[in-house]
């Protein structure tokens, strides 16, 4: 008998130690949207067990398909769920029927399947439909009631998402607010995030951004590449990335109507690979560049200048292609992995130990090594070009470029050519050394010849 009880203790701490392993090798800030308008996805256990051989931690679904929620159970993937706009009239007027929606798509499967949000709806405020408006905040209440009957109101949350379009102004960042139509509404909703710590969800898409002023310097900005940046005089931050831009414009907006403790979760945001012939933007290129930069960016902890030294949980868009959505060719075209559970591009998301299962035969390329050496400018880069990539690596958070200011062991020779070099090999080793990150618009290379000289020494990652 005690042998017998050792064992089983032995094999409880066994599987705990398992589920340690999973946490700290997924990511809890990065998520992804799983969506479902196609009819070529892989089976949902297929999928978890892609999702296992990731670093992704957070999975939002659109809808909540039990088929889905069972497999991801005991992996520890927290799990967004969502009831659609159509239900929200009956979900608002009658709460029996929000206690029904939480005894069928939530207790048959909590706590095993790890589900962390309940979205009311989808971009309800800015739809054609005016009536569903005044429903949502009655729905999430209905909702929040059955959860706090079932003993979960502390566990599991209960938001809405919107899109950016619910901001009348968003530049500068510090003087993002709402249009005034929505801020009644809003202010309600915001009381009720605010009193069940709550977040509160938001969709940029900087994508949507560069659509609507397609110059080289927006993309860029978009791509979190080497820009000049946009100035905000209110607060003399000068803005490297559109991501960062609006995040901190919604961060305005809610406190300028007193909510400055309600936290901001992006539910959505994404590059499309492809696109139609008239169509600005879509690209293999340009989708790794955003996304790639996007995971960098958040791993770095840097945050935003207003939210600095953390991340913001960010959803991206999607896992899978949804090749039934009506619309243009890049409506088409977000997924990161194919059906076949291939890389569409490398984003650097998966485990070097783990390889995901598929149906058929496994096919997973194995991650892009992290590239050796140092990152140093290409041979014939304009000084404006060199010193656009030495400003934009300075100003990055974390990224010490004292070693090239006057007095510093870098300083001399006193060129732009020889400050950008250094500043562009620190920004490489400090965004952890993946191809992406020594890229600056494609006036970067590898180098394996240390540029390191007298008392300069460049990092090589091991330094």
């Amino acid at each position: 008998m005690v042998i017998l009880r050792w064992t089983s203790t032995f094999f409880v701490i066994v599987a705990a130690f398992l589920q340690l392993i999973h946490f700290a090798y997924s990511e809890s800030f990065i998520g992804v949207n799983y969506g479902q308008v196609a009819d070529n996805l892989p089976p949902p256990s297929e999928t978890a067990k892609l999702l296992q051989s990731t670093s992704i931690g957070k999975v939002r679904m659109y809808g909540a398909d039990p088929a889905i929620i069972k497999a991801l159970a005991n992996t520890g993937i927290g799990i967004m769920v969502g009831t659609s706009n159509g239900d929200i009239p009956s979900l608002a007027s009658d709460p029996n029927a929000a206690q029904q929606w939480i005894n069928s798509n939530v207790l048959p499967f909590h706590p095993a399947s790890n589900i962390i949000l309940i979205t009311v709806g989808n971009e309800v405020i800015t739809s054609s439909d005016g009536n569903l408006m005044s429903q949502l905040l009655p729905a999430m209440q209905n909702l929040q009631n059955a959860l706090n009957s079932a003993s979960l109101g502390g566990k599991i949350k209960v938001s809405t998402v919107h899109s950016m379009a619910v901001l009348r102004q968003s530049e500068p960042p510090s003087s993002g607010m709402f249009h005034p139509q929505y801020i009644p509404t809003m202010k309600g909703m915001l009381g009720f995030l605010s009193s069940t710590g709550s977040p509160f969800a938001i969709n940029p898409y900087p994508f949507f951004a560069y659509q609507g002023d397609p110059r080289p310097e927006t993309l860029a900005f978009c791509l979190f590449q080497p820009n000049s940046g946009r100035f905000d005089s209110r607060t003399n931050i000068n803005y490297m990335n559109m991501f960062d831009a609006q995040l901190d414009a919604i961060r305005s907006a809610l406190n300028s109507i007193g909510f400055k403790g309600v936290e901001i979760v992006v539910a959505e945001t994404g590059w499309p690979y492809k696109g139609d012939s008239n169509e600005v933007g879509p690209s293999v290129e340009n989708a790794e560049a955003y996304n790639g930069n996007l995971i960098a960016h958040l791993r770095s902890m840097a945050g935003t200048p207003l939210m600095p030294n953390k991340s913001v949980d960010t959803y991206i868009f999607a896992l899978y292609d949804e090749d039934l959505k009506p619309g243009a060719a890049s409506e088409r075209s977000f997924g990161l992995f194919k059906p076949d559970l291939t890389m569409t591009y490398d984003i650097g998301l998966s485990k070097s130990s783990q390889t995901p299962a598929t149906p058929t035969t496994p096919v997973t390329p194995a991650p892009k090594s992290k590239a050796t050496g140092w990152c140093v400018p290409k041979t014939g880069v304009s000084d404006a070009q060199l010193q656009a990539n030495l400003d934009y690596a300075c100003s990055q958070q974390g990224i010490d470029c004292g070693p090239i200011q006057p007095g510093g062991a870098c300083y001399d020779p006193n060129t732009v050519a020889s400050h950008a070099a250094y500043a562009m090999n620190l920004l490489y080793q400090k965004a952890g050394r993946n191809p992406w990150n020594c890229d600056f618009s494609q006036t970067a290379t590898f180098t394996s010849n240390n540029p390191s000289y007298n008392g300069c020494t460049y990092p090589d990652g091991s330094t």
